[in-house]
């Protein structure tokens, strides 16, 4: 049986179609190529997105700013020393951008400026770390992208 040049064509789209639809159909249905959104709720974030830039700026116009860095031990989050660390109220978020399960808070609770948390909490990897504070009723928001081993 001969075949012609427009039949070859015809042939060789529908393996490639089929190719095509073989990954389509084995990325949706595989966990390990999970699709999920960045952020749950996405639209209810969306709308405190004013509130956040406002917390942000007063991070920023702050004479002291939060540091946020990787140590040795972990990653420390140093507060202005010219606050009375009382009064300093929120939590840290942890996001990892590459697995949501590794994602955690811990509120924030200081008996000296400096708030550690231990490098047995983090995988090694990306982090991208959000400090949302407040003091004396005006809120603070640092946000920082930390690399650990």
């Amino acid at each position: 049986m001969k075949i012609n040049w427009g039949t070859s064509i015809v042939i060789a789209f529908g393996l490639f179609m089929s190719f095509i639809l073989y990954f389509v159909f084995k990325v949706q249905s595989d966990s390990k190529y999970d699709n999920e959104l960045v952020v749950e709720k996405y639209y209810q974030k969306e709308l405190t997105f004013e509130k956040q830039m406002e917390k942000e700026q007063n991070a920023h116009d702050m004479t002291e700013i939060v540091v946020i860095q990787s140590a040795e031990n972990g990653v420390t989050i140093a507060f202005p020393k010219e606050f009375d660390i009382t009064k300093i109220k929120g939590k840290v978020s942890f996001y990892r951008p590459s697995n949501k399960k590794l994602d955690f808070e811990i509120p924030i609770s200081l008996s000296n400026p400096h708030l550690l948390i231990p490098k047995s909490n983090l995988v090694g990897g990306r982090w991208d770390i959000s400090v949302d504070w407040s003091y004396e009723g005006k809120e603070y928001l640092s946000k920082e992208t930390i690399y650990t081993n």
